[in-house]
């Protein structure tokens, strides 16, 4: 792995703005993980050893209030690694053996709540069993967002949602739903995507503040990105960044992860960036 001292300006540069970027939005939503994951990963790489382990604890308390205690435990134990002597981690840590000695009291285990996914989003945990349709493209969860919800009609729902042609590949990247929506005036698309994020806890990202790696978009097939309108727009350590206005897509999840086997790290965008962006990568 590159060091300070290896970096170049360049390199140095893409991560204090990937620090400063993620910095808001763990602030934002402190129980965000996998953003924080991204934060502990980028200070590793400037050697910001104190901030390592700041964010390492950040993250071990994100999965303490997600009540997800073997994670917890394991982040925490990765830092007394480092830092043996850390008289706060090991008191974190005993106040997680009595909490689970609590729960144990009550006939339910630590990994009972690990094993537990507080919702279905992209990167999360699979959906529980229910019927499945040919393709899951997210539609039965937003339509239970927006027809059930009471933001739309059925019938609206009906005449905007984009139907997937998986033997047809795309000419223009296909525009997302709440893009539909916010065209015909029927849901303004700041509104959706409050909607999205108070759903499906993902991060909302501002692309145009972000130094989008275009080389890397292309390296992804064209068809993929423009038929779901997603955009892997970097990459940190071996995590791969991608950008989506739909986060309940699983067949979006299943074909990215065919191609980079490691970790997906999704976020939400505002879909006329999606399209800009996704225009200028394929040409």
């Amino acid at each position: 792995m590159a060091t300070a001292t290896t970096l170049s300006q360049s390199e140095i540069a893409q991560l204090m703005q990937t620090i400063e970027m993620f910095e808001v939005i763990a602030q934002s939503q402190p129980l965000d993980y996998q953003s924080l994951e991204i934060l502990k990963e980028a200070y590793s790489k400037l050697g910001q050893e104190d901030r390592v382990i700041k964010t390492s604890k950040r993250i071990a308390e994100a999965y303490v209030q997600l009540g997800q205690f073997s994670s917890a435990i394991l982040e925490y134990e990765s830092i007394l690694q480092r830092r043996p002597e850390d008289e706060e981690v090991r008191a974190a840590l005993r106040e997680i053996e009595a909490r689970a000695a609590n729960l144990t009291g009550a006939g339910q285990t630590p990994a009972d709540n690990d094993a537990a996914p507080a919702r279905a989003t992209l990167g999360a945990a699979p959906l529980s069993p229910a019927p499945i349709a040919a393709v899951e493209d997210g539609r039965m969860a937003m339509r239970k967002l927006f027809v059930d919800g009471r933001v739309i009609t059925g019938a609206d729902f009906d005449a905007c949602w984009p139907t997937p042609n998986l033997h047809h590949s795309p000419g223009d990247p296909v525009a997302p739903f709440i893009q539909v929506l916010h065209e015909k005036a029927l849901v303004p698309v700041e509104r959706s995507l409050k909607l999205l994020v108070d759903r499906s806890r993902l991060p909302y990202l501002p692309l145009e503040r972000y130094d989008i790696d275009i080389e890397l978009t292309r390296r992804f097939p064209a068809a993929l990105c423009r038929r779901w309108c997603v955009l892997p727009f970097d990459t940190l350590g071996r995590a791969l960044l991608v950008a989506t206005a739909n986060p309940f897509n699983q067949q979006a999840v299943r074909e990215l992860s065919a191609i980079w086997p490691q970790r997906l790290q999704w976020y939400l965008a505002a879909p006329a960036e999606l399209l800009k962006y996704l225009r200028t990568a394929f040409r």
